[in-house]
């Protein structure tokens, strides 16, 4: 009746959201892709003005975004750009970007210009990127200090982890706006439901251990537990390949979390 190449069980829900549309980004109101400028010449070696011409919304995007408009250096006609909106943005309010740009709020300038102890979002990972770090609602990083020997700059993230950059890479003067909103409880499923519907198919999360053994490696059993270590290799295949991937450590975190204050 089977072939001797049947398979028994399911793809797990890991597997099935490598390929499958179900997990797509929902990106169809999503206001665009937020970033810097383009680098050029103006900003390399002097600024350039822009204007807010409004703050808007983006479903899916805990933060506010800035449509800031821009005259074309090159042909007659108007640029205009999506920045992540930074505390203190107002619309009307003109942005200055590049390197010899003031270091206020909202600004966009590289590195190299901002004194140590600045704090700075959506910066770049490598020149010309277009902005990578820190740019959640309410996140920012901290300038930590220059080496000017090497050319690099090195940061705090949000994450509290540190990290080197080039000093040449741009970054907005601030933080991001929209922080505390995790402050609010949800409260109620709905909550969650529209929260998560604009952004993609993730809620909810059935636990594994809740599933049948055809479903998940954690699954069945006469009471709910896992019956096998939790930590599991990053080398296993796919269908097992749940629980604490490559795990360094488990447990609870204890003691004091360090900071820039350590070694820097």
């Amino acid at each position: 009746l089977f072939s001797t190449g049947t398979k028994m069980g399911k793809y797990v829900q890991a597997q099935r959201k490598g390929k499958s549309p179900v997990f797509h980004a929902h990106t169809r109101t999503r206001k665009g892709a937020v970033k810097l400028r383009p680098i050029d010449y103006a900003e390399k070696h002097g600024y350039i003005r822009g204007v807010i011409k409004d703050i808007i919304h983006d479903p899916g995007r805990g933060a506010p975004v800035a449509k800031v408009q821009f005259l074309n250096a090159y042909r007659y006609k108007r640029d205009t750009e999506l920045l992540i909106a930074t505390e203190g943005m107002y619309t009307g309010q003109f942005i200055y970007c590049g390197k010899k740009a003031s270091l206020e709020c909202g600004n966009v300038l590289p590195l190299s210009a901002v004194p140590e102890g600045t704090i700075v979002c959506n910066v770049e990972s490598y020149v010309g990127d277009r902005g990578s770090f820190a740019r959640g609602s309410g996140c920012f990083a901290v300038v930590v200090s220059h080496d000017d020997d090497k050319g690099t700059t090195r940061l705090r993230l949000p994450s509290g982890g540190k990290k080197t950059v080039k000093s040449n890479v741009r970054a907005q003067i601030g933080v991001v706006a929209g922080g505390g909103r995790t402050d609010k409880p949800l409260l109620k499923a709905g909550r969650a439901y529209h929260k998560y519907a604009v952004k993609r198919n993730c809620w909810p999360k059935i636990r594994g251990v809740a599933k049948n053994p055809v479903e998940h490696p954690h699954g069945g059993g006469n009471h709910q537990h896992i019956g096998m270590p939790s930590t599991v290799a990053k080398d296993r295949p796919s269908g097992r390949k749940v629980g604490l991937i490559g795990a360094r450590r488990t447990g609870r975190l204890r003691g004091v979390k360090k900071t820039a204050q350590d070694k820097d």
